[in-house]
C-alpha cells in the first residue's frame, strides 16, 4: 500500500544509466536555479520601504540611490561567481572555493551558511508566496501556517519526482511571471510618461527629509540587498547542468542577472513614482499593480504568477541544498545519507531534510516573512564574501592569464558583499544575532561528525592493531513464549548452527506456569535445554539480558560466541502487526548494543 502511493507520488525507479537524461538545458536551469533571486523582487524592494517609513514617507526618494547600489553589488557578484564557475566546474560554490583557498574551517562556514540559507530560502519563499496569496484574498490571512506548509509538501513532492520533471513544470510559471512583470513595469512606465499617474504622489528627488541618517541609509540598503540572494546558487549547481555544464552555467548566470535588474529597477521606479508604502496585509507589488491595473484580470494574473514565482522560489533551495550537501558528507562532515541517490536519481534524503526543517521554521516563525528575511540574508552574505575573497588569494597564488582583471572582479565582489555583511550585523543585529551562536555550532558538529567517520575507519582498517578475536565455538540463546511454530521454527534454524549448543529461555510471572511449562518443554524438545527465569515485575526483557550477560561472561573465557535468536511472526499484511505486541523489537533493540553479540530474528510468515 505505501510502496503503491509512492509510485503514484514520485513516479516509477529510474535505472542509473538514465543519470545523463537528468540534466537540465538553459531554459529550463534559469527557471529552476534563478527563481529565488528573480521572485526577490517582489519582496527586496519592499524591504528597503519597510525601513525608510520610519522617519517618514518624504524619505522614499532614497529607494533610487539605494537601489543603485544594489543593482552595483549584483553586477559584481554576478561577474564573481562567473569566474567561480569555470574555475571550479564540478560545483560546490562558496564552500569549495573557501576550503581550498582560506582553508577547511572558512569551507565550513561557508558551507554551514548556505545549508542554513537554503532552508530559510524555502521558508521565506514559501512564506512570502502564502503573502501573495492572503493580499488577493485577505479571508484566507489566518490560514498563513497550513497554506504554506502544503506548499511546502507540494514542492518536495516535485523534487522527488526528479529534477528535470520538477524543472519541465516549474518553468512555465517562472516565465510568466517574468512577462506579467514586463507588462506590469512596461505599463506603469507608459502611463508615467503619458501623464496618466499624478506626479504629486511622490516626493521629488533631493528633497530634504528630517530625521534621515546614514545608519538609516545603511539599513535600508543592506534590506534592499535581500533581493540579491540565490545569486550563488548556479555556481552550487553545475552538475546538474547539460554538456558542457560551465558554459551553460555561465550563460544562465548572465540571463538571471540582466532579468533581476530589470525587474528591480522597474518594481523600485514604480514604487517611487506611485508613492507607494508598505501595508501589513497588501504587498507592494499588488499595490503597484491596483493602480496600474485596477482590481481586474491583469492585476489577478500579476498576483497569481508573483504567488507562484514566490513559492517556486523555494525550488531553488531544493536544487542546490541537496548538491552542496554531496560535498560536504563526500569531506565525512554530514551523514553519508546525502550522498545516496534515490528512485529518480536525486538525492532525496537532502530533499526531505530540508523539507522538515523548512516546515519546522515555517511553523516557530508563523510564516512571518519579515522576521526571517534578515536572518536569511546575512546568512548568504557570509558565504558571498569568503568566496570572493578566497578566489582573490587564488589569483594572487596562480597567476595565470589575465589575473588581474580576475582579480579586481574578486576584490570588488569581496569588499562589496564585506561591506553589505557588516551592515546587516550593524544595523539589525537584533535580529542576526543568532549567526554568531549556531555558525560557530555547526562548525562544531562537523568538525565532531567527521571525527566520528575518522574513528570508525581506523577501527574498520584491517591494518589496524587491534587482532581479531578467535571464536572456538556459539551458544545460540533462544528466548520461548510457548508452543508453537514460530518457536519450533527457530530452534530447528539454531539446531542447524549449533546443535549441542542451544539454550532455551523461558521468562515465568507465576511459579505454577513455570513448572508446567517444564514439563510440558521435557515432552516437546527434551534435547534441548530449557532454563525458567522467574520475575515479579512482569518484565521479560531485564531477568533475560540479565541471563545472556551471564552466559556471555562465561563464554567469553572460552572464546565462545553467544548468539541470540529471536522467533517472530510476520502477519501477512501490515495493519496486523498493531494489533500485537512487539516483544521481539523491544529485545532485540536492548540486546543490539551489547558487546559480543549476535542477535539475529528468525521470521516466520503467517498465511492468512
Amino acid at each position: 500500500m505505501l510502496t503503491d502511493l509512492k509510485r503514484l507520488l514520485i513516479g516509477q525507479p529510474l535505472k542509473s544509466h538514465e543519470l545523463g537524461e537528468q540534466k537540465l538545458n538553459k531554459k529550463k536551469a534559469l527557471a529552476i536555479l534563478s527563481s529565488d533571486a528573480l521572485s526577490s523582487v517582489a519582496y527586496g524592494p519592499e524591504q528597503i520601504l519597510i525601513v525608510l517609513i520610519t522617519i517618514s514617507a518624504a524619505a522614499f526618494w532614497y529607494t533610487i540611490p539605494i537601489a543603485c547600489g544594489v543593482l552595483f553589488l549584483l553586477v559584481a557578484l554576478i561577474l564573481s561567481y562567473r569566474q567561480i564557475i569555470f574555475a571550479y566546474p564540478q560545483g560546490g560554490g562558496a564552500y569549495v572555493v573557501s576550503k581550498e583557498n582560506l582553508g577547511m574551517n572558512a569551507g565550513l562556514f561557508a558551507g554551514g551558511s548556505l545549508l542554513v540559507d537554503y532552508i530559510l530560502t524555502v521558508a521565506v519563499s514559501i512564506s512570502a508566496g502564502t503573502d501573495a496569496i492572503t493580499s488577493a484574498f485577505p479571508s484566507l490571512h489566518s490560514y498563513t501556517v497550513p497554506i504554506a506548509l502544503a506548499l511546502v509538501l507540494f514542492i518536495t513532492i516535485l523534487n522527488l519526482r526528479g529534477i528535470t520533471e520538477s524543472a519541465s513544470i516549474l518553468a512555465y510559471p517562472v516565465y510568466l511571471f517574468v512577462v506579467a512583470l514586463f507588462i506590469l513595469i512596461g505599463i506603469g512606465l507608459f502611463k508615467i510618461l503619458t501623464g496618466q499617474i499624478s506626479p504629486d504622489l511622490h516626493t521629488p528627488l533631493g528633497t530634504p527629509v528630517a530625521g534621515i541618517s546614514l545608519f538609516i541609509l545603511l539599513r535600508a540598503f543592506s534590506s534592499g540587498s535581500s533581493a540579491l540572494t540565490g545569486v550563488e546558487a548556479i555556481s552550487n549547481a553545475i552538475p546538474n547542468f547539460k554538456t558542457p555544464a560551465p558554459n551553460n552555467a555561465s550563460k544562465t548566470l548572465m540571463a538571471m542577472g540582466m532579468l533581476l535588474a530589470i525587474l528591480f529597477a522597474g518594481i523600485i521606479y514604480l514604487a517611487y513614482y506611485y508613492g507607494i508604502a508598505p501595508r501589513e496585509k497588501e504587498t507592494v507589488v499588488s499595490q503597484i499593480a491596483t493602480v496600474t491595473f485596477g482590481r481586474g484580470l491583469m492585476y489577478y494574473i500579476v498576483q497569481g504568477t508573483t504567488a507562484m514565482i514566490l513559492v517556486l522560489a523555494a525550488n531553488t533551495g531544493y536544487s542546490a541544498f541537496p548538491l552542496l550537501a554531496v560535498n560536504l558528507a563526500k569531506d565525512k562532515f554530514i551523514a553519508k545519507m546525502f550522498t545516496m541517490r534515490g528512485d529518480r536519481l536525486g538525492y532525496s534524503n537532502g530533499i526531505i531534510f530540508l523539507a522538515v526543517t523548512s516546515m519546522l521554521l515555517i511553523i516557530v516563525f508563523k510564516g512571518q516573512t519579515e522576521q526571517l528575511i534578515p536572518l536569511y540574508a546575512v546568512g548568504v552574505f557570509i558565504p558571498f564574501t569568503l568566496a570572493q575573497t578566497g578566489m582573490l588569494v587564488k589569483w594572487f597564488r596562480e597567476k595565470p592569464r589575465g589575473w588581474l582583471l580576475k582579480l579586481t572582479v574578486n576584490l570588488v565582489g569581496a569588499f562589496m558583499s564585506f561591506i553589505v555583511m557588516m551592515i546587516f550585523f550593524i544595523t539589525k543585529f537584533g535580529q542576526v544575532w543568532s549567526v554568531l551562536i549556531f555558525l560557530p555550532l555547526i562548525v562544531f558538529i562537523f568538525h565532531q561528525i567527521k571525527k566520528h567517520y575518522d574513528a570508525i575507519a581506523e577501527q574498520l582498517r584491517l591494518s589496524s592493531c587491534e587482532p581479531a578475536l578467535p571464536i572456538e565455538g556459539n551458544v545460540m540463546i533462544v528466548p520461548v513464549a510457548g508452543f508453537t511454530h514460530v518457536v519450533e521454527n527457530s530452534l530447528n534454524y539454531a539446531k542447524s548452527l549449533s546443535p549441542d549448543q542451544i539454550i532455551a529461555v523461558y521468562v515465568a510471572f507465576e511459579r505454577d506456569d513455570e513448572k508446567k511449562f517444564e514439563e510440558k518443554w521435557q515432552k516437546w524438545q527434551p534435547d534441548v535445554r530449557l532454563v525458567t527465569l522467574h520475575t515479579h515485575y512482569r518484565s521479560i526483557v531485564h531477568p533475560l539480558t540479565k541471563f545472556i550477560d551471564t552466559v556471555e561472561h562465561k563464554a567469553s573465557e572460552s572464546n565462545f560466541r553467544v548468539t541470540v535468536i529471536i522467533p517472530q511472526f510476520i502477519p501477512k499484511k501490515n495493519w496486523h502487526n498493531i494489533l500485537h505486541n512487539q516483544s521481539s523489537l523491544l529485545i532485540r533493540a536492548f540486546l543490539l548494543y551489547k558487546r559480543n553479540l549476535v542477535v539475529t530474528t528468525v521470521p516466520y510468515h503467517l498465511k492468512k
